[in-house]
């Protein structure tokens, strides 16, 4: 198994602030609109977009929340193992508000189309939007693409990329990894 390096730490910091600041061209004060983490990943760069916003940017009271897709997805009961459910977090409604859907990796569109479901329990948005990290560009198996993303990556099927969070893996980095 061999990885390269995609992205190291000082250009995720680079990725993250260009997200945040076309997040602030679209939103601008975000009062009308909510952010959502799509667990497991996505919460770590949903909670560092947040934080950048907030801290660099001086944009208060940005409503955050958890969504756990698991039991949406059309594949769940697919797999051999038992499945590991994560909590959904979502304090307030999402009706009539603009929805920004954030996730690590955009692969297959799967799990968008399983947060498009899930996120109907709480409303019905105005609007909603997708911000990934990475754009795996050629793996598409629904018709979706992200409005903002921090890096395309031609990636064939046998390689994988791995996001690294400094919270969760004790860096920030991305790798391509083939098996």
């Amino acid at each position: 198994m061999s990885q390269k390096v995609l992205l190291n730490a000082t250009e995720v910091k680079i990725a993250l602030h260009r997200l945040a600041c076309q997040l602030i061209e679209n939103h601008d004060t975000f009062e009308n609109t909510v952010l959502i983490g799509i667990q497991p990943r996505g919460i770590f760069l949903a909670e560092r977009i947040k934080s950048l916003l907030e801290s660099d940017y001086n944009i208060k009271n940005i409503e955050l929340g958890y969504l756990d897709i698991t039991f949406y997805r059309d594949d769940f009961r697919r797999n051999d193992k038992t499945i590991e459910a994560n909590k959904t977090k979502i304090n307030f409604l999402v009706e009539d508000k603009k929805v920004v859907f954030i996730d690590d990796v955009l692969y297959t569109g799967r799990s968008i189309r399983a947060a498009l479901t899930a996120v109907q329990s709480f409303g019905r948005p105005s609007e909603i939007e997708l911000l990934t990290f990475i754009d795996r560009r050629f793996s598409r198996h629904l018709p979706i693409q992200p409005d903002y993303r921090g890096r395309q990556v031609d990636a064939i099927n046998n390689e994988k990329v791995k996001v690294c969070w400094e919270e969760n893996d004790g860096k920030d980095a991305v790798y391509l990894i083939n098996n």
